[in-house]
């Protein structure tokens, strides 16, 4: 037992040393999105993974067929653009780069573009999506994911503000050149980096973000409120 208070008391003594610069700690985990909960009916549920595919096809799983893939388990923090962190997260999913060995990307493409309801994106650099920490979870902390953090699939990029990481996650857009995303687009950094204090837009730097005039999609794949 005194091995036990003293892991505990080592691991919160070194809680500062993983709070990205500008952030602070909190306890528990915030339930923090834009617009309601959606409702979760699996006989209309998929995941999509489309665009720019080694292929030229899309491919698509239902819900028993994406939990039957590979999972693996992430423990990390989260961090909020405004603001607080949360520590030791367990996270348990699918991990981004067997989606990535699965529907392999054409050789031009440089970024990702997450979808989620009610037409709400993500955008990432391809490399920031291609890391083993980054993950379709399912899970959090040993049980399924609830409603209002994400269920039944939540993007987790760990070394990226949360706002990289939509809940509720239904598609994957392969992209051979970069478009912001739902944030992005309203004033929040393109590649969002904690440790670098990336939060808004007007901290940009040349190449951070895509070239004036980048095109939106048109047509999304989840029409409906952006959350």
């Amino acid at each position: 037992m005194a091995g036990n208070r003293q892991g505990a008391a080592e691991s919160t003594a070194g809680i500062p040393h993983r709070i990205p610069p500008g952030q602070h700690h909190v306890h528990g985990w915030p339930v923090s999105h834009y617009g309601s909960v959606p409702r979760f009916r699996p006989e209309r549920w998929n995941l999509r993974v489309f665009g720019a595919t080694a292929g030229g096809a899309e491919r698509q799983w239902v819900f028993d067929e994406l939990t039957a893939l590979p999972h693996t388990t992430v423990v990390a923090d989260l961090h909020c653009a405004t603001g607080p962190t949360s520590t030791d997260h367990e996270w348990y999913g699918v991990p981004a780069r067997t989606l990535l060995e699965l529907v392999p990307p054409a050789p031009g493409v440089t970024h990702v573009m997450a979808w989620a309801e009610y037409g709400y994106t993500a955008n990432l650099r391809l490399a920031d999506f291609d890391t083993p920490e980054t993950l379709l979870a399912t899970h959090h902390n040993g049980e399924p994911l609830t409603a209002e953090h994400g269920f039944p699939l939540r993007l987790v990029v760990p070394h990226l503000f949360g706002y990289k990481g939509p809940k509720w996650l239904r598609g994957i857009e392969y992209l051979t050149e970069d478009r912001r995303g739902f944030w992005e687009e309203r004033g929040y950094h393109n590649i969002g980096d904690p440790w670098r204090e990336q939060r808004y837009s007007d901290q940009e730097g040349p190449g951070d973000g895509p070239l004036p005039g980048a095109a939106a999609l048109a047509d999304p794949p989840y029409r409906g409120p952006s959350i």
